[in-house]
């Protein structure tokens, strides 16, 4: 399991979202030669969220390809099943959402899941959810996402009230001494990201600003 605590932040996370579906292994390789950390798979099953996106088959063929953190964000209905899958498949770092199992004591059971089975692990909320929500799982994460945008549809405008809610997270974790990584993913740009750095987010993630331009690796260098 690759330590996130030794990895330097800030970092960019590309969202293969944006990228082209014919060429993920060459996007991904983009990614890495530009400087990015992390690599951003979004997985959504209709369910959870409208659209349908990456499975188990994409992660598994992009783990060997690159050396960055294959961040596997599941945005889908039914984490406690499908988790351990995307472990096995390659993904060194698991997020699943709060709404998608908002039930305490399957949280804490989740999250021992995936560290047992050798990945990190994140916490995803959506726009709408208290900040609250995440407190008794702080000193069990790798990672906190804080969506900025609606999750399931790229290329939406950065939501402001995400600056006062990087705030509200980075609280929780004053009396404690363990501080997961912080990562922001919705509208990141190179006005946006700035702005969520000087509030604490430690991971930028951010797609359409980067892929389907010719000048990707300056814009990743803009947004840090």
């Amino acid at each position: 399991m690759k330590n996130l605590k030794h990895i330097s932040y800030p970092a960019v996370a590309p969202s293969l979202l944006s990228a082209d579906p014919l060429h993920l292994k060459e996007e991904a390789l983009k990614a890495e030669k530009a400087g990015a950390q992390y690599l951003h798979i979004d997985v959504m099953d209709g369910i959870f969220v409208p659209a349908h996106s990456f499975g188990l088959e994409v992660v598994k063929e992009l783990a060997p390809v690159t050396k960055l953190v294959h961040d596997v964000h599941l945005m889908i209905a039914n984490p406690l099943e499908a988790a351990l899958a995307y472990v096995e498949a390659g993904a060194e770092l698991v997020t699943f959402h709060y709404e998608a199992l908002p039930m305490e004591a399957k949280i804490h059971r989740l999250i021992q899941t995936i560290h047992q089975a050798g990945a990190n692990v994140g916490l995803s909320i959506k726009p709408n959810t208290p900040v609250s929500v995440l407190a008794p799982f702080v000193n069990e994460l790798d990672l906190i996402l804080l969506m900025s945008v609606e999750p399931g549809k790229g290329g939406q405008s950065f939501l402001p009230a995400s600056l006062e809610r990087l705030d509200e997270i980075r609280s929780l974790f004053v009396s404690s001494s363990h501080h997961p990584v912080l990562e922001i993913d919705g509208g990141i740009n190179e006005k946006t990201a700035p702005l969520a750095l000087a509030h604490g987010a430690e991971v930028l993630v951010a797609g359409s600003y980067l892929y389907g331009h010719p000048d990707f690796e300056e814009r990743l260098r803009s947004l840090l």
